[in-house]
């Protein structure tokens, strides 16, 4: 038997290999960022057993890949449960690298504790996250920023503007004024603001409890405008058709609305069809439930994977964002 046997890898297999996976919920999305990048997505398959139980798996070898699994974790809660359990059986199966895609981040609404005896949703992910073997987050527009310090990750916080800003450029408005729905909104419009220079407005709302809008009013001088209002979620619609109907009241030529992830629950379809918004303009970060000729929903494939590649290349990302 030779003394000094030496084992070496084939120059081709140096190279870590990058594989792109996508939950059930958002693989109408993952096989828009897979074609974008230039890479099939990758195969799994979910196993259901009669009580609704389900376990996911991978269909080929991940082993020392970097592994991309995308997945939005909106209702219900088994989306969430589902990339825990995707990231796990990636940890299991020794990829080298995880980072899980997460377009829209739920739970991302309960962030703080606003009153006594409540749960700090958003902590709480982000620990299952970490606790299920992630080694990176990569998300857009978190409801509140300081999530990212949640986590003991990296966190790539991608913005949606770079998706909505050519949009608002292409509609070429005479009048643009920016509007932020509420007082939690100011520093996203206040960013569209110094992008387009142009003024800016804030609606002040006071609430009764959660989706219930007590009374509302206008800061700042609307009048002949052609007023963008700039937020993260449109939930109910509530605070959007309430703010638009205002707006209108107050002189505004036209009000649209530009919100990154489109939960639409409820009865916000109608709200939004029998509304004064011209049109409400959100991305794919979360299927809509039924077309309405009042919505439109743009593509964040191009954008995840350009940050998907610049990640797995370690090179920056900050050049997609949009900077005044």
């Amino acid at each position: 038997m030779e003394k000094n046997l030496r084992f070496a890898l084939p120059k081709n297999k140096m190279a870590r290999e990058v594989k792109i996976f996508s939950g059930s919920a958002t693989k109408y999305l993952a096989d828009n960022i897979s074609l974008c990048y230039g890479l099939p997505l990758g195969e799994v398959t979910v196993s259901r057993f009669a009580d609704g139980e389900f376990s996911p798996s991978f269909d080929e070898s991940v082993r020392g890949c970097d592994v991309f699994i995308i997945q939005s974790t909106f209702a219900p809660a088994d989306n969430l449960f589902e990339l825990l359990l995707l990231i796990d059986a990636a940890k299991r199966a020794s990829v080298h690298y995880i980072t899980a895609v997460i377009p829209y981040f739920g739970f991302a609404r309960s962030d703080r504790k606003d009153k006594p005896r409540v749960a700090i949703a958003s902590k709480l992910v982000a620990n299952l996250l970490t606790a299920a073997g992630v080694t990176r987050v990569m998300t857009m527009d978190l409801h509140a920023p300081q999530i990212q310090g949640f986590f003991d990750v990296p966190v790539d916080h991608l913005d949606a503007s770079s998706i909505f800003v050519p949009y608002i450029k292409k509609l070429n408005l005479p009048n643009l004024l920016i509007a932020a729905p509420d007082m939690g909104g100011v520093h996203r419009a206040r960013e569209y603001a110094k992008f387009f220079n142009a003024e800016m407005a804030i609606c002040d709302k006071h609430r009764k409890r959660a989706n219930e809008i007590e009374s509302m009013q206008i800061i700042g001088d609307v009048t002949g405008k052609d007023v963008i209002l700039v937020d993260d979620i449109v939930d109910t619609a509530g605070t959007l058709t309430k703010a638009a109907e205002l707006l209108m009241q107050r002189g505004a030529a036209s009000v649209r609305a530009f919100c990154t992830h489109a939960v639409l629950s409820g009865q916000a379809y109608e709200r939004v069809e029998k509304s004064a918004l011209t049109e409400l303009i959100v991305t794919d970060s979360i299927p809509l439930k039924r077309k309405s000729d009042k919505i439109v929903q743009l593509s964040s494939a191009e954008l995840f994977a350009h940050a998907i590649r610049r990640v797995y290349e370690y090179t920056s990302i900050s050049n997609l964002f949009v900077k005044a």
